[in-house]
């Protein structure tokens, strides 16, 4: 049955094309109702929260902008999709049924045949064709960015007949022709504009697309005719949806097909490039290839080439050479010319600045042509909240560009319609949100001003003082009443800077309208703001403001004799004598001038702290410990003061003292100390600052401090500053629970004792020489520090010849087999760059910001610092070690475990949900601080899963079968001769590779190869139904002919390669069935009626089982045709909160088995095929 569609969905939105008047009119809740087939006519939705991201909420309206993850329950009928990218449609999925999306034609297909999304819960819109929805007018308009891409303009009615205009950008290059767009000007003046901030810095400066592509097409054509007689494979890196412009200018004039797989195809298909000749899936009929956004490399925040896959499609395609690109604006930041390129051996990757997201200047240029009232940013951090710091940040790039005007008008129209009420209900108003304190507080100081007003009206007006002549509607003065009213509303709205002659002066000058006041003393805000701070009014400003002063006006005598008279006087002079102003700045400059006014401030605020009796101020921590030496000279608790204190009073306020001598008992009962030590463990404190983690670095790191399990005494060297508090009474109870992460932390630094100075290079040595327990730098029974693999990597990525490297790291395992065995699991994790097994899908999923994000607080250095040596290093591990490098530490940090290493890395796997982001990066710094020597290097180059030493599984599990050899057999290379000892160490690597392949887990292999020894042999490990076996790929060849000379005449057997998914099934101990892909990812969730099949098929007999196999589409209704692999793709894809349910299939699947590799508990891999 087809899918229902929503009335006039296509025929009459397409076919408005003159003015709104004639616009479609559109209800959403009627539309939802209709595509819900309810019949219930009302349909209510909650409030929206005030916690809902501004960004994409269209004020006054229930219009949500491209959010779809959001609503948990339905707050809306009416959704915007901007254009189909997921970081945009993220939330929907084929079980969408909130609401309507309105969206473009194009993005309507896409959302249709790629996500699946239910056609009726979908109203397309044609671009410049206004709609009404919901009583506001919605027009699309061209977005520049992918296909389908819009902007929307909406216009939304008032209360007062009026409207408000909001352009919303979703994400958008500006152009220059978008200014003729007769729909835009519209909006020119706008209320507001929901701005894409992707590249709101003045660092992002990029080129032109037309200039970007052009770059693109010369690099293709002329690397083409250089290399006309080798093959050269051309790259393209983009995403799913984007880019498109670039592939088909290459085709077009480099005369070259565009090769796509077919996921790729069949979004161009639905773009309407599927038939024009341009791109194609058959990778023999073109050399430029379309792949994967990250295949060549990450490229935030800083670009990280990734060279190993380039060589590994060079040598799959029988390519000589690959030219890589990689269009992203990300690129620019980080390099000095505008195409920057990366090469190594035959392979380079062009970093070309194109981007579909407009530029800084773009984007200042499009703030400028619509001059909004305010810029909404979109994209950037905290813009969930308008008024969030970085919110603050992107919109002052565009300061001078809003319309600063209409705001202040819209300002002042408010306090315009607040004069038309009446005096009581401003002052209920007025008074109904402030306490007491606050009321009372504007009340005296209102008093002040009226009484000085009322009592010296003629001196204040007629004096040649700052204050002007009335004009002619000044004849009629205001009532007293009226005069307060006025004054109490123009106080509230007024900085505290100003003073009381400059309240006056405004309204005197402006006639008692407080709309004209308030626009004079923003017309003339740096000149006010100029005199009070020209003339140090800092406390004339507190007189006027200030709700503690006793001495009025009133009690002051006449304005003139006030105490205020001089700098009344000389402000008003100010004000009027052009040459006064000009003397007075010229004498003192604005830095002097600033620094004046800050010494008079602290100098006020030191004399009013020491005659302030009540209440006792904070003092940091550093000032807690200066009021206290502990008197070393005598064995009682005795202590001199810094300063002098009144007697029977303590130096410092009960709470801070307090809090300080919970963490010294706390210290104590973490090292089991005495409490004698006391003193020495508030030296600690004093030194980190209060912090106890970095204290007990302090304290395991020093090496004249006896770390006994039952400390007695804490040896102290002679110079030693020891503190103990003055108060007794404020110690805490000894009995108090020591928190388990403290006791926890306790436990691991004993454990950690410093690495000793040993030769870093003895890894290096010949198997022979090296001796595991004299050469290692940590002792028998203690864990292993992480920097023994640090070393070891470090010499290993200089090696290039693979013999040598096994060699090294045979040694490292050597010293762990010796002195920590229980390390050599987790060595083993490091040195492959896994944190699990690949089964198990557990990754770190860190994004090279948060790294970099880390290593600024780790370092104490800037990102700028950072993008600059990544230029000239070219690598983050390397930047890392060179930031480390140069801080200053105040003891060393207690050594890395390898263990430790690799637990924190899993917990990092784990963190997800709310605060993730910050938990993880946490826990990296926390490791980045405990680095030394190389640790760093190779700890930031794990994080970003490139630990670039050439050591791959095929290294490193041969290494540690060599280093089992040797271990078990110390005399080995003395008692064998050459010819055995090698190969007795090649049959055991080739045994601990061959049970990997079979079992690719090394949580069962290692611990298992470490067991049996020299004895060990592939069939002592068996395949397992649930952990996925690595499968034997095909090989590429040049024909039929190499493949006899191949097989050098002997008998073979040939299969049928099917166009579908491999698929190894395997059936468990308990019948749960499970499905692997090629890569040993699993897609069970993918497959369901895979699994009803497979349980359909099977005998009571075959309790386990393991099948390899390829799953195909299949046309059952026509003749059980076979279908292509783009048809297969087109299913869904399931995840853990979205499976895949046997009614919603619509192409059906067969499956074709070629392979019983296990069955009932036996191995059937060496058996021969019948």
């Amino acid at each position: 049955m087809p899918p229902r569609k929503a009335p006039q969905m296509f025929s009459q939105s397409s076919s408005s094309t003159t003015a709104a008047a004639k616009a479609l009119t559109l209800d959403s809740t009627q539309l939802y109702l209709t595509a819900l087939n309810s019949p219930h006519p009302n349909l209510s939705f909650s409030p929206i929260p005030s916690s809902f991201p501004p960004s994409k909420l269209i004020p006054k309206t229930r219009f949500l902008i491209d959010s779809f993850r959001y609503p948990t329950i339905s707050f809306s009928a009416a959704y915007f999709l901007s254009h189909f990218h997921s970081d945009h449609y993220s939330g929907l999925s084929p079980s969408w049924s909130k609401g309507i999306i309105f969206c473009s034609h194009t993005t309507s297909l896409l959302l249709i045949q790629i996500l699946k999304i239910p056609p009726h819960f979908i109203f397309p819109l044609a671009l410049n064709d206004p709609v009404v929805v919901d009583g506001c007018e919605v027009i699309l308009i061209d977005a520049n960015h992918c296909p389908g891409a819009v902007q929307f303009l909406f216009k939304v009615p008032t209360k007062n007949g009026s409207f408000e205009r909001y352009v919303h950008t979703g994400d958008c290059r500006y152009c220059n022709s978008m200014k003729m767009n007769s729909y835009l000007n519209g909006f020119v003046g706008c209320d507001a504009i929901f701005l894409d901030t992707t590249y709101c810095d003045p660092k992002f400066v990029f080129p032109s697309q037309e200039e970007s592509v052009d770059y693109v097409v010369s690099v293709v054509d002329r690397i083409g005719k250089e290399f006309e007689k080798e093959r050269v494979l051309f790259l393209v890196a983009t995403y799913v949806v984007g880019k498109e412009k670039i592939l088909v200018e290459v085709a077009r004039r480099c005369k070259r097909k565009i090769c796509v797989d077919g996921r790729k195809m069949e979004i161009l298909r639905v773009l309407g490039y599927g038939d024009n000749g341009v791109f194609t899936e058959d990778e023999s009929e073109s050399d430029v290839h379309v792949v994967g956004w990250n295949v060549l490399g990450e490229t935030w925040p800083y670009f990280r080439p990734n060279f190993a896959r380039m060589k590994e499609i060079m040598v799959e395609k029988g390519y000589e050479k690959v030219i890589g690109f990689v269009p992203t604006g990300w690129t620019y930041e980080v390099k000095r010319n505008k195409f920057a390129v990366r090469s190594k051996d035959t392979f380079e990757i062009h970093l070309v600045p194109y981007s579909e997201h407009s530029n800084y200047d773009e984007l200042r240029e499009y703030v400028k042509f619509l001059k909004p009232k305010k810029v909404i940013p979109t994209v950037g951090m905290d813009i969930e909240k308008l008024d969030s710091k970085h919110a603050d940040k992107l919109r002052k790039h565009f300061a001078g560009l809003v319309d600063e005007m209409a705001n202040k008008k819209d300002f002042l129209m408010g306090f315009h319609r607040g004069n038309c009420e009446s005096v009581e209900k401003i002052e209920v108003d007025a008074s109904a949100g402030l306490n007491e304190e606050k009321d009372m507080e504007r009340k005296r100081n209102v008093s002040e001003m009226k009484t000085d007003e009322s009592n010296d009206i003629d001196t204040t007006l007629n004096d040649s003082s700052s204050v002007h002549k009335p004009d002619s509607h000044d004849s009629t003065m205001p009532s007293e009443e009226e005069r307060e009213r006025i004054i109490e509303e123009f106080w509230e709205c007024l900085p505290k800077w100003v003073t009381r002659d400059q309240i006056l002066d405004l309204i005197s000058s402006s006639g008692w309208n407080i709309v004209e006041a308030v626009s004079n003393f923003y017309e003339r805000e740096i000149e006010l703001y100029e005199q009070v701070s020209a003339f140090g009014t800092s406390d004339s400003t507190s007189l006027a403001r200030s709700p503690n002063k006793s001495v009025s006006l009133l009690n002051s005598g006449p304005f003139r004799s006030s105490k205020r008279e001089s700098v009344s006087i000389r402000l008003s002079e100010a004000s009027k004598s052009p040459s006064l102003k000009l003397s007075v700045q010229s004498s003192i400059s604005p830095g002097k001038r600033k620094k004046n006014t800050e010494n008079k401030l602290n100098k006020k605020l030191k004399s009013n702290s020491k005659l302030e009796s009540s209440g006792s101020k904070q003092p940091t921590i550093t000032s807690f410990f200066s009021k206290l030496l502990a008197d070393d000279s005598e064995g009682g608790r005795t202590c001199q003061k810094n300063e002098e204190c009144p007697k029977g009073e303590s130096t410092l306020p009960s709470n801070l003292t307090k809090s300080y001598l919970e963490k010294i008992d706390q210290f104590i009962q973490i090292i089991n100390a005495k409490e004698s030590s006391r003193n020495y463990v508030a030296t600690l404190l004093e030194k980190t600052q209060g912090d106890i983690n970095k204290a007990l670095d302090l304290y395991y790191s020093n090496p004249e401090v006896n770390h006994g399990e039952n400390t007695e005494n804490l040896v102290l060297s002679s110079k030693s500053v020891q503190v103990q508090s003055c108060n007794n009474d404020c110690s805490v109870s000894k009995n108090k629970p020591v928190p388990e992460e403290s006791r926890c932390m306790a436990e691991s630094s004993l454990q950690r004792q410093p690495v000793e100075n040993v030769d870093t290079t003895l890894v290096s040595l010949p198997p022979d020489k090296y001796k595991p327990i004299e050469h290692a730098c940590w002792r028998c029974g203690q864990p292993a520090p992480y920097v023994h693999l640090a070393r070891t990597f470090d010499l290993v990525g200089g090696q290039k010849g693979k013999i040598k490297a096994t060699s090294m790291l045979c040694n490292m395992f050597r010293s762990l087999l010796a002195l920590s065995p229980e390390d050599v699991l987790p060595a083993v994790y490091l040195c492959t760059n896994k944190i699990a097994a690949d089964h198990e899908n557990i990754e770190l999923n860190l994004g090279g910001s948060l790294v970099t994000s880390a290593l600024e607080e780790a370092c104490g250095t800037s990102r700028s610092k950072i993008r600059d040596m990544y230029n000239d290093m070219g690598d983050l591990g390397d930047v890392a070690q060179a930031c480390r490098q140069t801080q200053t530490l105040l003891a060393p940090p207690p050594p890395l475990l390898i263990r430790d290493v690799l637990s924190v890395l899993r917990k990092i796997s784990l963190q997800t949900g709310s605060g993730s982001t910050i938990r993880k990066k946490n826990l990296i710094v926390n490791l980045m601080r405990s680095c030394r020597e190389k640790e760093m290097k190779f700890l930031v180059r794990t994080l970003v899963r490139n630990l670039r030493i050439g050591a791959m599984m095929k290294t490193i599990l041969p290494a540690l079968a060599q280093a089992v050899v040797m271990t078990s057999s110390p005399n080995l290379y003395h008692e064998a001769t050459v010819d055995s000892l090698k190969e007795k160490l090649q049959d055991l690597s080739a045994a601990v590779i061959e049970a990997y392949n079979v079992l690719p887990n090394l949580d069962l292999v290692v611990p298992s190869l470490m067991k049996e020894g020299v004895a060990f042999s592939s069939s002592i490990l068996s395949m397992v139904p649930g952990i996925p076996i690595k499968p034997m790929l095909a090989k590429i060849t040049n024909g039929v002919q190499e493949v006899l000379k191949l097989f050098q005449n002997k008998a073979f057997t040939c299969e049928y390669k099917y166009d579908g998914q491999r698929a190894q099934i395997h059936k468990l101990a308990d019948g749960i069935v499970r499905v692997f892909s090629r890569n040993g990812d699993e897609t069970t969730v993918r497959f369901p009626d895979l699994i009803n099949i497979i349980k359909e098929s099977c005998k009571p007999a075959a309790q386990t089982f393991i099948l390899d196999a390829e799953v195909v589409a299949i046309d059952r209704k026509n003749g059980h045709k076979l279908m292509s692999f783009q048809e297969l793709s087109s299913r869904g894809r399931g995840s853990k909160d979205s499976l895949v349910t046997v009614d919603k299939i619509k192409v059906d699947i067969c499956v074709f088995v070629f392979d019983i590799m296990f069955a009932n508990g036996e191995q059937w891999k060496q058996m021969m095929l019948v």
